[in-house]
């Protein structure tokens, strides 16, 4: 076991991977590119499946992309488009970033830290998007630019929280979870009703 590993110990790892998993969902380049930069900087010490964060290539490819993020999801329809494109990236990415928190020390561990960090980027992504979606269907764009900056803050506290207060973090996590689903659904279905009623609008005899 490493020294970052043996230092942080089960409880804390836990939540820091749930805290990457969930966090992605919602901004994928700003996880990486915070906690590269934490442990690049010394703030908090990596296990070694996330030291490669902290390489100055990948800091640098990720602030950029973060740079280009944090305008694209603030612009209305073009936050819902940027969220269609990435959702191929952040589910397997945060999945990926859940599993190296325990890297190869612990096969059994970074398997189900990935099934774990995967499920919540998918929470959390099908929660972002849906929100979104239902967002732009009103035509300011103030809705949008608040959203986005709550997630972006909400991305920054997961990450703090995961890494000094686990345990709280943990409850906070799954309270969040069981809500996502919820509005999730019902946003769902709120959506599906807009659609059918702008079909039959369109579709409907003169």
């Amino acid at each position: 076991m490493t020294d970052a590993l043996a230092s942080l110990g089960t409880p804390e790892l836990l939540a820091l991977a749930g805290a990457l998993g969930w966090a992605s969902g919602f901004r994928l380049y700003a996880v990486v590119f915070i906690v590269g930069m934490a442990g690049a900087a010394g703030w908090m010490e990596l296990p070694a499946g996330l030291q490669v964060l902290q390489h100055p290539a990948l800091l640098g490819a990720s602030g950029f992309m973060l740079f280009v993020e944090f305008f694209a999801d603030k612009i209305p329809v073009v936050d819902s488009l940027w969220d269609m494109v990435n959702s191929v990236v952040r589910i397997p990415a945060g999945a990926a970033l859940a599993a190296g928190v325990f890297g190869a020390d612990s096969g059994a561990m970074a398997l189900a830290a990935a099934l774990l960090g995967g499920s919540l980027a998918a929470t959390s992504q099908a929660a972002k998007s849906t929100t979104r979606a239902a967002i732009n269907a009103s035509p300011e764009p103030f809705s949008n630019i608040a959203m986005s900056l709550v997630e972006d803050g909400l991305v920054v506290g997961a990450v703090w929280l995961a890494t000094n207060h686990p345990i709280a973090f943990g409850v906070l996590l799954l309270i969040a979870v069981v809500l996502m689903w919820i509005v999730t659904w019902l946003l769902f279905q709120f959506l599906r009703t807009v659609f059918r009623r702008v079909r039959s609008f369109f579709t409907a005899p003169a």
